[in-house]
């Protein structure tokens, strides 16, 4: 299993479920600053049709090309099937925001032979790191 920091320096397109129009949520900053750094993000959303400058998708599923990465801003209860989403789109790693724990999602992942990451935030992460896919 890759560390956080490994999946963000491999991950390119990230879908963010749960991604928030609303500026003062970490929903849509982290997302933003994320995006300001060189990773496309791709909103999934069934309440908007656009977010940061890309097209947003009701689900996961209706993303017409792969993704990296999914972060997760749902509740913990939500979780469960987002990963199962994830495993269905085959995304190689899932990503739970800081706050976000889910030990069935945790199982379904690792059953996946997904990356998996919980309770952790990626803009922290990638400032740690000294990340950017900005060239």
């Amino acid at each position: 299993m890759r560390t956080a920091q490994q999946i963000l320096a491999d991950s390119a397109v990230i879908a963010v479920v749960g991604a928030s129009r609303d500026p003062s949520k970490a929903a849509h900053g982290v997302p933003l600053q994320m995006q300001r750094y060189g990773w496309r993000i791709i909103p999934v959303n069934p309440s908007v049709d656009e977010l940061f400058g890309e097209r947003a998708y009701p689900t996961l599923a209706d993303i017409p090309h792969p993704v990296d990465l999914v972060d997760v801003f749902r509740p913990a209860a939500d979780a469960v099937q987002v990963v199962r989403d994830a495993v269905a789109i085959g995304a190689p790693a899932v990503w739970l925001q800081l706050g976000i724990v889910s030990a069935e999602a945790r199982r379904i992942a690792e059953e996946a032979g997904m990356d998996y990451v919980e309770d952790r935030c990626l803009i922290v992460e990638r400032a740690a790191a000294g990340l950017t896919r900005l060239r």
